[in-house]
């Protein structure tokens, strides 16, 4: 008997995994970030307090992972609400006419131990590009104090924000092309 629970210990992990698993993004430990060149001198940062991100997953390393993240534009916050007003605007993001930012992932591949690349579709706007995220994932899966199984990972890209139609101050060098973006993610898998 006791070889028995020893044996389902040590496979406990890969039962896990036999079959696809959900799992969701945590927003009390998750944080959507960008910045901004401002004037060429400085960056301005910010944040979307508001998204659902969805990670389905057959394997243990989570390679081949379906990944679906949408972020409401109204939800931007900078730190200074004229700012956030006008990146709600049609000269930024256009909120009242395109409320949410979406990505759907299109390839999850595992590049060594701990990095990968995420590629997939990020809809801004109504222009939708390929974009590729450099991720990390570290620590792997744990067991969190109340019995749930959480994975975390940064995913870094940045893009062309004319590429998105978000034109405000082509002409001038007042707020940069290049947005970067950062995101913190931490899921928590979805029992059954």
């Amino acid at each position: 008997m006791k070889k028995l629970l020893l044996a389902l210990v040590a496979f406990a992990p890969l039962a896990l995994f036999a079959q696809k698993t959900t799992w969701k993004a945590d927003p009390a430990h998750t944080s959507v970030n960008f910045s901004v060149n401002h004037l060429g001198i400085s960056q301005v940062a910010g944040k979307f307090e508001k998204f659902d991100g969805t990670v389905v997953s057959s394997n243990k390393d989570f390679t081949g992972a379906q990944i679906n993240f949408t972020v409401d534009v109204n939800s931007v916050n900078t730190g200074v609400d004229q700012r956030d007003t006008h990146l709600k605007s049609d000269d930024f993001f256009n909120a009242a006419k395109f409320p949410e930012m979406k990505f759907t992932g299109t390839a999850f591949k595992k590049i060594s131990d701990d990095k990968y690349l995420l590629v997939g579709d990020l809809t801004i706007r109504d222009v939708t590009k390929t974009v590729t995220f450099e991720v990390v994932h570290k620590g792997g899966i744990i067991v969190d104090p109340w019995g749930n199984n959480r994975a975390g990972f940064i995913a870094k890209t940045k893009i062309n924000r004319f590429d998105f139609n978000i034109n405000y101050g082509k002409d001038n060098t007042a707020v940069g092309k290049e947005v970067r973006l950062v995101i913190n993610l931490e899921i928590v898998q979805q029992k059954s």
